[in-house]
């Protein structure tokens, strides 16, 4: 009983970062969810194990990432590059045009993500969700220089392909 409460309040807190990060592995709907229900499977699996050597939130990225590669590669391809838009919260003040013009500059953003190759894409994800260099390095294992160094240049070949400097 106390373990499905344990669940429920990490599904209640990281879910809809976890639905994010599985949207920057998986372009289609029905397999980002699919995704998506893993993450959350290798989650309720892994959490009888956490021992607090760390934040949970480390730990939950921790899971949901190697989940998401093992996804990947048992697809047997690279990440797929397209993805769905983003589940937006829609302000009722704001004019249709601004929401077309905010939902289209988020599908490019997206879909410049998706072309990052997966050690970039990593850490700019967790970046995107709040986590400190010494967290990013935690859920993968990696020292936090390298967490600076992978962050960098995925933000430099980010840069380069939105305002169109990639061939």
């Amino acid at each position: 009983m106390g373990e499905e409460r344990d669940f429920d309040h990490v599904l209640a807190e990281f879910g809809p970062a976890l639905r994010r990060l599985a949207g920057s592995y998986e372009n289609d709907p029905g397999r980002r969810d699919d995704l998506a229900q893993e993450i959350a499977i290798a989650l309720w699996r892994a959490l009888p194990r956490f021992r607090g050597e760390c934040s949970l939130r480390t730990f939950v990225y921790r899971v949901a990432h190697n989940r998401a590669l093992t996804h990947v590669w048992r697809r047997g391809r690279a990440a797929t590059r397209d993805m769905a838009e983003a589940e937006q919260v829609i302000d009722p003040a704001e004019s249709a045009e601004s929401r077309v013009a905010r939902g289209q500059r988020r599908e490019r953003l997206d879909a410049a993500i998706r072309t990052l190759p997966i050690v970039h894409r990593q850490v700019l994800t967790l970046a995107l969700e709040d986590l400190s260099h010494t967290e990013i390095a935690g859920v993968l294992g990696i020292r936090e220089n390298a967490v600076a160094v992978r962050l960098t240049r995925a933000r430099q070949a980010l840069r380069a392909d939105l305002l169109g400097l990639r061939a």
